[in-house]
């Protein structure tokens, strides 16, 4: 367990925050990719041992306080019986229709095909140092809706957008499947499980508040205090009626949002972010001058006001992002506000 993550969690004021990046084991890294020379993408996720060793590979190079489940997203669409393969991109063996839904695993067969995550947890809490924190992950219930139907999440999402119905009677199923793959995590070690809905920006704040917010209520209610909720490219427009919830452990922002303002205005739970991660590109000396210039305004904050704040990036790394800069990122945010 991270004291500093902790008192993140809790809002206890102290001078040096957390740090951890989505994605921040994986594409860009080297032990990742000495790793998947040797081994499939789906054996690294499924066989404890290798996931564990993937998570811990940047606690021990650039010593990030918390670590995350090394696994997918995709793995409940898998349980339920859609098929997945990684050629290398996810590829699934068929798409949802509402004549399909009947095709689906039952939850208790489904739920069999979560277990290896608890497995993933136990194996890579036992590796890890003592005082470094480990989280899990879920996808969002619209994000893994849109890869159901489209197979991906890009572009203007037209065929998901146009099937709201389907959502709902997915969600029937996919609901209680995701709550249970939430206590295999928790029992597995995890402090915190994150919902990442990577597509829900693509929702107008209307229909985000009308259709997606109650099933990422539904599921942060059941585990008051465990859940944290990101959404890339949403606004506050769209998670202002879930801020003031107390079910949540706290939210991760991306680089649209201003931190400074966030943390200042914000009650309870986690912050996470926000640095733009493609600045990480950035050539060394123009990469300082831009981190520096991020962390004035939430240096000038006090501790109290920046209590809640996970230091990390607007959204995850990316694919061959220079290591030193990643390295040079949790050095230099520890030296500002260390002093």
């Amino acid at each position: 367990m991270n004291a500093k993550f902790h008192n993140a969690l809790n809002g206890t004021p102290q001078d040096v925050p957390p740090i951890w990046f989505m994605r921040q084991a994986g594409r860009y890294h080297q032990h990742y990719q000495a790793l998947r020379k040797a081994h499939g993408f789906m054996e690294l996720c499924k066989k404890a041992d290798l996931a564990a060793e993937v998570a811990l590979g940047p606690i021990q190079d650039f010593d990030f306080d918390v670590s995350i489940m090394f696994s997918d997203l995709l793995f409940p669409l898998e349980a339920l019986g859609m098929g997945l393969t990684y050629d290398p991109a996810p590829k699934l063996g068929w798409h949802l229709t509402e004549s399909s839904l009947q095709n689906l695993r039952p939850f208790h067969q489904a739920l069999e095909g979560l277990g290896f995550q608890g497995d993933v947890l136990r194996a890579t809490r036992k590796a890890l140092p003592k005082d470094k924190s480990l989280i899990g992950f879920i996808g969002g219930p619209w994000t893994l809706f849109t890869y159901a139907v489209e197979g991906e999440h890009k572009g203007s999402l037209i065929a998901a957008k146009r099937a709201l119905d389907l959502y709902h009677n997915f969600s029937e199923f996919l609901i209680p499947l995701l709550e249970a793959n939430v206590q295999i995590q928790l029992e597995g070690g995890a402090e915190v499980v994150m919902m990442f809905d990577t597509a829900a920006g693509e929702m107008s704040p209307q229909i985000f508040n009308q259709h997606l917010a109650p099933h990422i209520l539904r599921v942060a209610k059941k585990f008051p205090g465990k859940i944290g909720y990101y959404s890339k490219g949403t606004t506050p427009w769209h998670i202002q009626e879930l801020r003031r919830q107390t079910a949540f452990a706290g939210f991760g922002v991306d680089h649209r949002f201003e931190i400074a303002d966030v943390l200042k205005t914000n009650a309870r739970g986690f912050i996470q972010g926000n640095f733009d991660q493609a600045m990480l590109f950035c050539a060394p000396r123009e990469f300082e001058k831009r981190l520096l210039s991020y962390l004035e305004p939430i240096r000038r904050l006090s501790s109290a006001e920046r209590r809640h704040w996970v230091s990390g990036l607007g959204h995850g790394v990316l694919p061959q992002t220079p290591e030193e800069n990643v390295r040079h990122f949790v050095k230099r945010v520890r030296e500002v506000f260390g002093s």
